[in-house]
């Protein structure tokens, strides 16, 4: 996946996940319809999440979000990211250091 895939699949699973929270449905007690929210069930926001088991079928139709796999699923993003930036650091400074200065 490219980085712009990367960030519109981001941006739809927070638009999903932000749908939720707005909406107070962070429990099974508090679940709602999707169409309650106005969202989706057949986008890739609503696919990614399900699938990870973020957003949970409470019962027939209805839905929340679990905050604690919502915020542990941003967690290791962030970590990646900041990974592969000092990667990306460490291999310009290597190749700035190997380069013949005249």
């Amino acid at each position: 996946m490219g980085a712009g895939m990367v960030a519109v699949v981001v941006i739809k699973e927070r638009h999903v996940a932000e749908a939720f929270e707005r909406a107070g449905a962070t429990s099974a007690e508090r679940a709602r319809a999707p169409e309650e929210l106005g969202i989706g069930m057949h986008g890739v926001g609503w696919r990614r999440l399900t699938r990870r088991a973020i957003v949970r079928e409470a019962g027939p139709g209805r839905y929340y979000l679990d905050v604690p796999s919502w915020e542990a699923m941003r967690r290791v993003r962030r970590q990646r990211s900041l990974a592969m930036i000092a990667v990306v650091l460490l291999a310009v400074a290597y190749f700035i250091w190997k380069t013949p200065h005249p």
